[in-house]
């Protein structure tokens, strides 16, 4: 039996990126893609009682990293980026109007690797190195919850693009075919859109069939 969580996916920038904030015991919080709008975030935080426990960056796009430091500079805490994104996550080139340059935070953490876990407010997410949108990009798999956020590697129905610098579609196909493996009821918060499931993405979505 799948345990339960809490989560809420705000939709933030002009280009929608989902950011997920998850929790489970009360007062500390995943905030995961804080693409822009960090004072909606916050503001989400303080609505629910909730604070920071820690920010997980999915890959290094503007749109996914964008508010990082506005959420810092309320809650101080460790943000976890994959090490192969992040010369590219802050760099002065990685924006674009509206979105400004994210500069490195001091309290970056780029140690994980593939199959190590993340833990935070009574939740854990093992880190599933999912390249080919980007070189660094990684899905947090909350096995006992039977929930994934696929950040930009998955969508419902489609894929991210592999055109940008770094992209790779072979890499990205290997990527795909490991979260194929995942159960199919597998929920997956994509990085732009509805959620989605395993079972349907191998069902409906070519990229993945």
């Amino acid at each position: 039996m799948l345990k339960a969580m809490n989560y809420e996916v705000i939709p933030v920038g002009p280009y929608a990126a989902n950011c997920s904030v998850l929790w489970d015991e009360p007062g500390e919080a995943w905030v995961v893609d804080p693409g822009e709008d960090g004072d909606r975030i916050l503001a989400f935080l303080e609505k629910r009682g909730l604070r920071a426990g820690m920010v997980v960056l999915t890959h290094a796009h503007f749109d996914h990293i964008s508010a990082t430091n506005r959420v810092l500079a309320v809650y101080p805490v460790k943000v976890y980026l994959h090490q192969n994104d992040v010369a590219m996550a802050f760099s002065p080139l990685n924006a674009m109007p509206p979105y400004r340059a994210t500069s490195r935070p001091a309290t970056l953490d780029s140690s994980k690797e593939d199959g190590e876990t993340l833990t935070c407010g009574g939740l854990t997410a093992r880190l599933i190195h999912t390249p080919g949108h980007t070189p660094g990009g990684w899905c947090l798999y909350f096995e006992q919850e039977g929930l994934l956020v696929a950040g930009d590697t998955l969508f419902a129905g489609s894929v991210g693009r592999t055109d940008f610098p770094g992209g790779s579609m072979l890499a990205l196909q290997r990527s795909l075919d490991r979260l194929k493996r995942l159960p199919d009821a597998t929920r997956v918060i994509c990085g732009h859109g509805p959620m989605t499931t395993i079972g349907a993405e191998k069902r409906g979505n070519p990229y993945l069939r």
